[in-house]
This record gives C-alpha cells, structure tokens and sequence, in this order.
C-alpha cells in the first residue's frame, strides 16, 4: 500500500455523529480545515436538509467559510462552474445517503480530481454514512444486516479510491453488519474490512489511523484465510470462512494499515 501522495487527512465517521452537544467528531473536521469546507450532499435526494443540518454545526464550531456541493446529475457534475467552486477549498465533507450515487455522479469526472487535488495539497476529506463508505476503491453498495452472511446477498462498486486496499462498513454494530463486512473480506482477501459504530470515527493519517467516538471500529483481515466457500457454494449458503483475523479498536486506539497490526494503548496513556 502507497499513501506517499496524499498528504491530507482522511476521517470516515460510522454515521449518526453527534452534531448539538459536544460534536467531538465534526470538531475534529472543523480544527483541520483550513478556509473554506464544502459539504458535499451528493449522496442524497433531497439534499437541503442535510447542508442545513451540517452548516448549522460547523458555524456552532467555528467553520464560516461553508459551501454547498450538489449536483443532479452526472451532465452538472461536468459543469466548470461547479469545478470552480471546489478549487481551492481546505476540506470537504460528504454527508450520508446513498454511496452508489457519489460514485455514479461524480466518479472519473473533474469533481472526482478536484476532491483529490484538495487531499494532495494537505486539506481534509471527510465523510458520514456513505460518505464514509464511498472513500474505498471498492465500496459495499447493499447487502442484508443478517449476521449469517449468505453468498449471494452483497453487492459492490467502485468507489472514489481516496483510501486504497480497505472496505469500509457504517452504522456497523447498530444494524448487525459483521456478516456483510465477512463476505466482502471475502470476496476480496487482498484488502482489509473496517466496520465503524455509529458516533465513531477513523482519522487517517498516511498509513496509519486512530478511532475516535463513542463506539467501536471492527478490522476484518482475511490474509490468513484457510479456507472459504465463497466461490463453491450455492448463493444462498451461509458463508464459511476459516481463519479470519479480528480487531476490534475503542476511541484513542491506533491501527497501522501498511503493516496490519493495532496498537491498542489508547493515545496518552500511561
């Protein structure tokens, strides 16, 4: 895995992240912006409720320079007038709806490189729900929160690749989704599965990431393997997975993804 190139912050927030009371999360996205934060709502439908929700608190938290990003269809997205916009922001936040709708509308387009130029240049991505979803190069897209995972019930799609070699699951303990995550691991031994609780958070720094929030961040690791039957077995066989390695990280805790290890002495520890 390379991240010499990205030299920004990434934060993937499990979604349901407090935004009235102490906001320690979008706090965090708010200290590492530096001039003007987009909220990108292209996730979503009806997209007004969420930048009025999220710009309520990023100016509650010092965040004054705000812009909206939305488009309605993949024809805006190539717009230079929307381009323009982007240039030159310190962050960008995607909010949570429907992470095949991000990559449908704006992935290999300008919006797509402006948000990584931006990453490049030092300033911070972030993203809740599907936001944080859409992150990977592969994204999860659907699959049942039954936590027998049944072969034939997952769907993927590419996602945007700011964070490469990773599959990132949200809303994870709430809505019962080890099964999934293990038959996307699966599905693709080679990259590591992140579960993130609700109210929780993972901020990537190069190779490495520390959790921060009031839940867990689940770490499915499938390099070790024995044996599987995810490519023998009928599509609604239970899945069968030998030898699957799991972390499970609380706030503080720090995992290194180059070389797939946590470290769980909580930062500032004694």
């Amino acid at each position: 895995m390379s991240r010499r190139n990205l030299r920004g912050s990434l934060i993937a927030i499990g979604g349901g992240e407090d935004k009235s009371g102490e906001c320690l999360i979008l706090r965090e996205v708010a200290r590492r912006v530096k001039g003007k934060l987009i909220i990108a709502t292209v996730a979503s439908q009806t997209p007004g409720e969420y930048f009025e929700a999220y710009s309520k608190a990023f100016r509650r938290l010092g965040v004054k320079n705000l812009c909206e990003l939305y488009v309605r269809d993949r024809a805006e997205a190539l717009e230079p007038k929307i381009i323009n916009g982007i240039n030159g922001a310190g962050g960008i936040f995607f909010t949570g709806g429907d992470q095949l709708r991000i990559a449908s509308q704006i992935g290999d387009t300008e919006i797509e490189r402006a948000v990584k130029r931006i990453h490049v240049a030092g300033g911070v991505i972030a993203g809740t729900s599907a936001g944080a979803s859409v992150m990977s190069s592969t994204m999860l897209v659907k699959g049942s929160n039954a936590e027998s995972h049944r072969i034939g019930d997952l769907h993927m799609a590419p996602g945007l690749g700011l964070l490469p070699d990773v599959i990132i699951d949200q809303h994870f303990a709430e809505r019962g989704r080890i099964g999934r995550l293990l038959g996307a691991v699966a599905q693709n031994p080679r990259v590591l599965g992140i579960g993130i609780d609700e109210d929780t958070a993972i901020i990537v720094n190069g190779t490495q990431f520390h959790v921060q929030g009031s839940g867990g961040v689940y770490i499915v690791d499938g390099a070790g393997v024995t044996y599987s039957n995810i490519a023998e077995a009928k599509p609604d066989r239970v899945l069968s997975l030998c030898d699957v390695r799991l972390h499970v990280l609380s706030a503080g805790e720090t995992f290194d993804l180059a070389k797939r290890r946590p470290s769980c002495r909580a930062e500032g520890a004694s």
